[in-house]
């Protein structure tokens, strides 16, 4: 298997025209695109636009229906763009056929993907839909040939809405706890989800849709002798304002921040997946801010999401890395989680 990850840019919810061109100058094949993630603008409707573009341009290529293309490739459609977040989406490549082989066992980036069985309404939010989550990431970690948990350095989750849909989102991420091995099972009851915020995941992302009636996973991490030029690697910023956090992943990951950046190691970042947690108190060290009294008080998980886009975007020169909000279960509160994949 050979593995890639590129990252194209949307003038509007509906653009998949960088896509296009590179499937009609076969530059990428079809058949080994096997996840995308968006960030786009918008509400349900904006998000179910880029979702039915990208089905209708990959129906055409595949040959399956709209709703195959759906069923098949997990489509992560994350709305709702403040601030500088500039919309975007990452194409998962895999040549399942590919008969290259890397020629060492150092560590390479590889993912994998899965989908579990449909929901019903009375089981989101609940301890099945955790049971349910967890076989979905461990399913997907399988796809992805990963043997060992502690490889695992980002999982994202698209789960179906429900009521409100922060129910759903915490079953999810707890489940994802479970399968990493962060959460023992027997801690998780009915009112510990999204009640018990001792138990989280620092590796999973969530993200709720009202076109989801599955949950829709892609699990990253490294593999010994993974054909692919990518690394991925995974940290923690206690709060929006700890660069320490970012700069130590950046560090692991060999680049050095003295005091930005350098362009080469700029150019090495493919992409940056943040979890943005600074909606989950009404503090940030000791201070207090407005996000849950101000007049756009609706809209602060969009307020945190800019917040990290604008922190981290300015310490690796890009506007358009993936953020998601969501603190349920999702690190401690207040925490951004951290993933990135550079080239190796």
């Amino acid at each position: 298997m050979k593995y890639d990850v590129i990252k194209l840019m949307m003038d509007h919810p509906g653009d998949v025209s960088e896509l296009a061109a590179l499937l009609k100058a076969e530059k990428i094949k079809a058949q080994h695109i096997k996840g995308i993630i968006a960030q786009t603008e918008g509400d349900g409707y904006a998000r179910g636009y880029a979702t039915l573009a990208f089905q209708l341009l990959l129906s055409e290529y595949l040959g399956w229906t709209h709703e195959e293309v759906f069923d098949r490739i997990p489509m992560m459609m994350i709305g709702k763009t403040g601030g500088l977040m500039s919309p975007h989406y990452t194409v998962f490549l895999r040549d399942d056929d590919s008969q290259e082989y890397a020629s060492n066992d150092e560590k390479r980036f590889v993912f994998g993907v899965a989908t579990s069985r449909v929901l019903l309404p009375e089981e989101i939010g609940t301890a099945v839909q955790v049971d349910v989550a967890a076989e979905a990431v461990l399913e997907a970690i399988k796809d992805a040939g990963i043997t060992s948990l502690e490889d695992v350095h980002c999982v994202e989750i698209k789960c179906p809405w429900g009521v409100g849909g922060t129910m759903s989102k915490a079953a999810s991420a707890l489940g994802s706890a479970v399968a990493l091995g962060e959460v023992e099972r027997e801690l998780v009851t009915d009112s510990a989800i999204n009640g018990d915020h001792s138990l989280y995941s620092v590796r999973t992302s969530v993200s709720a849709g009202g076109e989801q009636k599955a949950i829709r996973v892609i699990v990253m991490g490294n593999k010994a002798g993974a054909d692919s030029s990518l690394v991925v690697g995974s940290g923690m910023m206690i709060d929006s304002f700890d660069l320490h956090g970012l700069y130590d992943l950046l560090e692991g990951m060999g680049m050095k921040v003295d005091p930005l950046l350098s362009e080469e190691d700029q150019q090495r970042i493919v992409q940056v997946f943040v979890n943005a947690g600074a909606d989950a108190l009404p503090h940030i060290r000791d201070q207090r801010h407005t996000m849950h009294s101000d007049a756009l008080s609706m809209h602060a998980g969009i307020l945190a999401k800019a917040v990290a886009n604008a922190v981290v975007g300015s310490v690796v020169n890009d506007a358009s890395i993936l953020c998601s909000a969501g603190s349920e279960h999702q690190g401690p509160k207040g925490a951004n989680l951290l993933a990135l994949i550079a080239k190796a």
